[in-house]
């Protein structure tokens, strides 16, 4: 199935609703772009599809609005099986694969400038570990990634400049089991911890946009 886009024009960005075609069929994505020049192309994953992850959850939609402020095309969607989203689970093999076909949309629909990989929870490791192998990918973002309970190949020794942010409250993935990973991570690296904030940082969105924005956006100021 090809690409299909609608899109409209607002004062600030140009959005644009897209499926496209992964590796199990379509996939229901949201493609926003800002209406001047494009600083990077950055595609988002979302957490755990069987704990009601989607491109809607609030952090990752924050995300995109942060990214988008910065002067990012932005590229979130739903992984196989979430909301119209053809396919079903893999347990995260088929996911990645998802993530990278976004990788190769945003790489075309934004030639010239840098690629990015972000996420969130589950999203967190897919971006991760599909990003410091694809050698398009020049940055990434961890949010409160699942340390732990995933193995993070690759992403220890990898030169790509990241960043990471996490909740001291995290109840999934304790900081301290963070700080230690984080550790052990190559520079250059960033870690912005949100004190109060849990897994899904509940009542502390804003922050995690602040992060971003700050983090990814210096170069801009």
């Amino acid at each position: 199935m090809s690409p299909a886009d609608v899109t409209t024009s607002g004062s600030d960005t140009r959005r644009t609703i897209r499926e496209f075609d992964g590796p199990a069929g379509r996939l229901e994505a949201l493609f926003e772009r800002p209406s001047g020049d494009v600083r990077a192309g950055v595609v988002v994953g979302h957490p755990h599809p069987l704990h009601g992850g989607t491109m809607h959850t609030k952090v990752v939609y924050r995300t995109a609005k942060a990214f988008l402020g910065v002067g990012c095309a932005v590229l979130r969607f739903n992984f196989r099986g979430v909301g119209t989203s053809e396919g079903q689970w893999d347990e995260g093999r088929g996911e990645r694969a998802d993530f990278e076909a976004g990788l190769d949309l945003v790489a075309a629909a934004c030639p010239g400038a840098e690629l990015w990989a972000a996420g969130f929870s589950l999203g967190a490791w897919i971006a991760l570990t599909a990003g410091v192998e694809d050698p398009r990918v020049t940055r990434l973002l961890a949010i409160a990634p699942p340390v732990g309970r995933r193995a993070f190949d690759g992403v220890i020794a990898s030169p790509k400049p990241m960043q990471f942010i996490h909740g001291t409250e995290d109840e999934l993935i304790p900081i301290a089991v963070l700080r230690d990973f984080y550790e052990q991570v190559s520079p250059p690296k960033t870690l912005t911890v949100i004190d109060g904030a849990n897994h899904l940082f509940d009542g502390w969105i804003p922050a995690v946009g602040t992060a971003i924005e700050r983090g990814f956006g210096e170069e801009q100021s």
